[in-house]
């Protein structure tokens, strides 16, 4: 069957649909075991003991016919690699799927490729790996790796008007400061703007 041609499209594609729609419409599963437990119970029972309605044939006679002529699937596992380009974040940080991983501070470039496996999140930076992380589940959640992490930079200081502020580092305490003191910075930067 070719795949490519609409004729043979939707052939190719309906036990996608199948399964899509009567196994895992109301379904909830605890894990991947029991989604793959139900799958096998489901196979066994229903699916693949039905009549097929085009070839009228029961399915795993069907496949016990034709089992004979599949190559063997290989021996290592498939490790498929989704490739991302992602923009580093001024706090350090790369969005991927709903969370966010960390990238070392020496970190230079804006933009990082990011390979997203299974069981891993890779970040690279002009080819080299700069950073792993386990998936995180879920969404919104936060990976800092500790090691590549500089703690306790350096503070910065600003002059406003002849009076002197340090601004610390980003982190996890954020200081309170009054509007007039934004204004300000907005001003001396507005004058250092200026053609």
């Amino acid at each position: 069957m070719q795949t490519y041609r609409a004729k043979t499209k939707g052939k190719a594609e309906r036990p996608f649909r199948y399964i899509r729609e009567d196994f895992f419409m109301a379904r909830s599963f605890r894990n991947l075991d029991d989604l793959n437990a139900q799958l096998r119970h489901g196979l066994d029972t229903v699916a693949n003991s039905r009549r097929h309605a085009t070839t009228q044939r029961v399915v795993s006679e069907a496949f016990a016919e034709e089992r004979s002529h599949m190559r063997p699937l290989p021996l290592a596992p498939f490790k498929s690699v989704l490739k991302l380009e992602r923009r580093v974040s001024r706090e350090g940080m790369v969005s991927v799927g709903g969370n966010t991983y960390s990238v070392p501070d020496a970190t230079r470039s804006r933009v990082v490729e990011v390979h997203s496996l299974a069981d891993q999140i890779r970040i690279f930076e002009n080819g080299a790996l700069i950073a792993a992380h386990p998936v995180l589940e879920g969404r919104k959640q936060r990976r800092v790796h500790p090691e590549r992490r500089r703690t306790g930079a350096p503070p910065h200081r600003l002059r406003v008007h002849g009076e002197v502020h340090i601004v610390k580092p980003a982190g996890d305490t954020v200081l309170q400061r009054s509007l007039a003191f934004y204004d300000a910075i907005g001003k001396v930067l507005a004058q250092e703007n200026r053609p």
